[in-house]
């Protein structure tokens, strides 16, 4: 050959490995996979591209030698970007069958195929470009240096502009999810938490990336002061801490800027997202290490950004609306126990009792929190009943004891009208909360898992902290003789199982009650009637 045609080298290249093309800028080169069993092709190609530098990226070649080689190398290396392929090889049509295989069994519709054949007549140009999925077919006798080199370049624009287009798809999809996820009621801090999660999604990086090259934190700002609520990689350790004492100069500066224009930034190799709720809260989002981002990935933080800002205003109203009912549910519960002349803290220690012993019992946190302020009504049907009968010093006589015991049923209709999620489950608690679980209880006469989780769960807490404490109708027992009195129970009034779990963490439970102790006293053996 003369002019402008290739010459053949000598060195193949490793079969199956990558030839060195240094990339440019140290940013990740090309991927380039040759198959022919021809090796001096592959020692021409090589010699051909090895200067070559696209976008300040240079190649990084693999090598293959027959059908099955593209078609294991390409199931290896699936973000090949030019693939340069042999037709003829073991087969007459061994090329053609690898482009079928790689576009319907592999899936791979990205890589850009250019077919190469010293022997044209084995597969015409017109009907191969017509029945398979390839995007040039060039014959080798005309694949001169430039020409070669003029192919690999349209190859790689066209798979650039298809990655570009691509990403931006999945960049999106990963944004319609991430902020439906956002929007669901949370606190702060698992909002916080999710932004960062989903943030490193968007950005490309895995958990092992986050966690070992970059580093990300968020932190929220009240009356003036910025805290640190969520942290990864170096930040894991500083939850809690001012930001001032985390982050280094250079990042605080950028902090800084940040809060002075009210805006998300790009700064110094870290991304910082800012968000200001309606109630004047300030919310930011650092991920640190994250490198030179190009111009579509910074388009997708900050499309995510402007979501996640209406995400924290929606945890914020979330959260006043939680608060809301929070105080609706403990002062109402106070209120029945006042009318009893059940003071102090009964409703709190319930409550709490009853979130405890449901995270032992397996239950998920949103449950807890259900369970947390459901049972303060667990007594709301006392309303109905008269206040002679409530405030009656004494044990009540049989007549009494029955409307009495009406309470439960008086409670569940009280509330079976609501369709609020709290207090369909308060009317639930409240009609079985002195179900037996040997069935012996009242009103329905339930029995084992017939009752419900939740009821269970407060008939144990509310009797043991009833016992402990004097009513109209008793004295304090002490802590022995309660004790005696549940396990006694086990298994004919309670659950065996919730026994267990309150016995073995009964610490736990002490020293909730210590916190929220009423006025001073001495618990003693009284009168161990009736609860």
């Amino acid at each position: 050959m003369s002019g402008n045609a290739l010459l053949f080298a000598d060195d193949p290249g490793p079969v199956g490995g990558k030839s060195p093309a240094a990339p440019a800028r140290n940013l990740r080169p090309w991927k380039v996979m040759i198959v022919d069993d021809d090796p001096d092709v592959h020692a021409l190609s090589c010699l051909v591209l090895r200067q070559f530098s696209f976008e300040g990226r240079g190649l990084a070649f693999v090598h293959g030698y027959s059908r099955l080689d593209a078609q294991r190398l390409m199931a290896e290396h699936p973000d090949t970007a030019v693939l340069l392929l042999d037709v003829v090889m073991e087969s007459d049509h061994a090329g053609l069958e690898a482009v079928g295989f790689i576009r319907e069994t592999l899936k791979n519709r990205f890589v850009r195929i250019i077919l190469r054949t010293g022997q044209p007549g084995y597969a015409p140009e017109q009907k191969v470009i017509l029945d398979y999925d390839i995007n040039d077919y060039k014959e080798k006798a005309d694949l001169t240096d430039i020409r070669l080199t003029t192919a690999v370049i349209t190859s790689l624009r066209s798979f650039r502009d298809m990655m570009i287009i691509e990403h931006n798809r999945r960049g999106l999809k990963k944004i319609i999810q991430a902020t439906g996820s956002l929007f669901e009621p949370r606190s702060i801090k698992k909002l916080a938490a999710g932004a960062l999660t989903q943030l490193v999604s968007i950005l490309g990086l895995d958990e092992s990336a986050l966690y070992a090259q970059a580093s990300g934190l968020a932190v929220n700002g009240d009356s003036g002061s910025l805290l640190l609520y969520v942290g990864t990689g170096h930040f894991s350790d500083r939850v809690g801490e001012p930001l001032e004492n985390v982050v280094d100069p250079a990042t605080l500066e950028s902090i800084h800027q940040s809060l002075e224009r009210q805006e998300s930034l790009f700064e110094n190799d870290c991304f910082l997202g800012y968000f200001r709720t309606r109630q004047g809260s300030v919310n930011l989002l650092l991920l640190k290490g994250i490198g030179s981002l190009e111009e579509w990935d910074r388009e997708l933080v900050r499309l995510y950004a402007a979501n996640v800002s209406l995400a924290f205003d929606n945890v914020w109203m979330n959260r006043e609306i939680f608060e809301t009912q929070q105080d609706l549910t403990f002062t109402l519960g106070e209120l029945i126990e006042g009318r009893s002349n059940e003071t102090g803290h009964h409703v709190k220690r319930v409550a709490e009792f009853s979130r405890l012993l449901g995270g032992l019992a397996g239950l998920g946190e949103d449950d807890l929190e259900l369970l947390w302020l459901a049972a303060p009504l667990h007594d709301l049907g006392k309303l109905g009943i008269p206040e002679a009968i409530l405030k009656k010093p004494g044990e009540l006589d049989s007549a009494e004891w029955e409307l009495m015991k009406d309470h439960a049923l008086l409670g569940a209709r009280m509330l079976q009208g609501s369709n609020r999620r709290i207090f369909r489950m308060a009317g639930v608690i409240a009609v079985q909360h002195h179900e037996r679980w040997d069935g012996a209880g009242y009103p329905l006469g339930l029995k084992n898992e017939e009752i419900h989780l939740f009821a269970r769960i407060v008939s144990l807490v509310e009797v043991f902290d009833a016992l402990a404490h004097e009513r109209l109708h008793k004295k304090a027992w002490s802590l022995e003789s309660t004790l005696e009195f549940i396990r006694n129970g086990r298994g004919k009034r309670f659950d065996p199982r919730l026994v267990d779990l309150f016995l073995e963490n009964l610490d736990e439970f002490l020293r909730i009650r210590a916190q929220l102790a009423d006025l001073p006293s001495v618990p003693e053996p009284g009168t161990e009637c009736g609860v």
